[in-house]
């Protein structure tokens, strides 16, 4: 066994990858003393996303939920009402709907891309309407980066005249024939979440095309403090805000977002050529399609293992061969509808996304994993496939 496959340090899932520049940023948040909440960090790092965006407007806030919690609340979500949600997804998309005290209402997940299905979000939508409940509000995922069908979404929710909350939180630098996850819906949301793409630590960001959203957004974000000498408060406010220091790392971190997709788009192309070569063994994997047109940043890489084309192997075999060498991957989310603490809320589908949690797996996919670290992801998933290895592995 060679040297580097006996290094036995942790391989993470996904971990921060900081590129240097971040520290500059910092430096200067702390010799002007900006270390109050708000200061030109977070101006400069709001308007460094509006172009890599393309436009639109941005808020710069203390995390992805904070974003959906302050669109539900501009877009008058409140007690009572509903809300389409995907299944497949991270709780934090459904939660800030019953912080409304409204129910979320949950949509399968459609083969193509392995997001909400545009068919059963309209059925839910009938469905609702018939029992006097039109949605309030509708909040689709791109889920581990990797765009929904937001042309179907789009046009079926101007249909019916219901807004868009497009969760972007894992697909920051995704798109559509051009266009940026995030700017599809009347609000978009994106996470700078320690094991996002880039990350501020913690740290979220609120986007729309319409100014006074987000306007509307940073007052409330801010404790919805009045314009006044005094603290005047006529409204209910929210400690949202994203520091000066977060955001300083932030601008850091725009300036590596390419090399940061092109690394986990690199990871992608490896583990298929890996599992690519077991196939004339008779082990068969899926990863998560990319329709024509489609561009993820593959924040993960995610495989689909179905143990009746792979000798019996699962999704948890591979998962605990892995984290026998110190490797984490992880199960794909348990749909929300399966979670214990929505049990009560309605369900629109045909179990698609309940195979996906039972078979999917999400493998090591930071963008700082080098050559070692495939030897050694390789090496492990070997003993359980017997067989398979890549001849060429990214730069180190």
């Amino acid at each position: 066994m060679s040297a580097r496959i006996m290094n036995t340090s942790r391989i993470w899932l996904s971990c921060p990858h900081m590129g240097g520049g971040e520290m500059d940023f910092v430096r200067d948040a702390f010799s002007s003393n900006w270390i109050a909440p708000l200061g030109p960090h977070v101006d400069g790092f709001e308007a460094d996303l509006q172009q890599y965006l393309g436009g639109g407007h941005v808020a710069a806030v203390s995390s992805g939920t904070a974003a959906i919690h302050l669109a539900l609340i501009i877009l008058g979500v409140k007690q009572g009402d509903e809300v389409i949600c995907q299944s497949m997804t991270f709780s934090a998309s459904a939660n800030p709907v019953v912080y409304q005290n409204a129910t979320p209402v949950f949509v399968d997940s459609e083969k193509d891309t392995w997001n909400m299905c545009p068919r059963f979000m309209e059925e839910a939508i009938q469905n609702r309407i018939r029992k006097g409940k039109k949605p309030a509000a509708i909040i689709p995922v791109h889920l581990y980066g990797m765009p929904a069908r937001m042309d179907r979404i789009m046009e079926i929710a101007g249909r019916y005249d219901i807004p868009v909350i497009e969760d972007a939180a894992e697909a920051l630098g995704s798109g559509i024939m051009g266009r940026m996850c995030g700017t599809f819906g009347q609000f978009g949301i994106l996470s700078f979440n320690g094991n996002k793409i880039i990350t501020t630590s913690g740290g979220g960001a609120l986007l729309s095309g319409s100014s006074a959203m987000v306007q509307k957004a940073r007052f409330l974000a801010t404790q919805a403090r009045d314009y006044a000498p005094h603290y005047q408060h006529s409204e209910t406010g929210y400690n949202y805000r994203m520091s000066n220091i977060l955001a300083a790392i932030g601008r850091g971190q725009m300036q590596v977002l390419g090399q940061r997709i092109a690394a986990r788009r690199a990871n992608y192309e490896l583990y298929r050529e890996y599992f690519s070569s077991l196939e004339d063994s008779g082990f068969h994997v899926e990863f998560q399609p990319e329709p024509e047109g489609w561009h993820s940043n593959r924040w993960l890489t995610i495989i689909t293992v179905n143990p009746d084309r792979n000798r019996g192997i699962t999704r948890e075999k591979i998962r605990l061969a892995l984290e026998a060498e110190n490797i984490e991957s992880r199960p794909l989310w348990k749909p929300m509808h399966l979670q214990p603490v929505f049990s009560g809320a309605p369900f629109y589908g045909n179990g698609n996304s309940d195979t996906l949690f039972a078979n999917g797996l999400c493998l090591p996919s930071g963008s700082n994993l080098n050559n070692d670290d495939f030897e050694r992801i390789f090496s492990a998933l070997g003993k359980i496939f017997k067989k398979g290895r890549i001849q060429k592995l990214q730069p180190a």
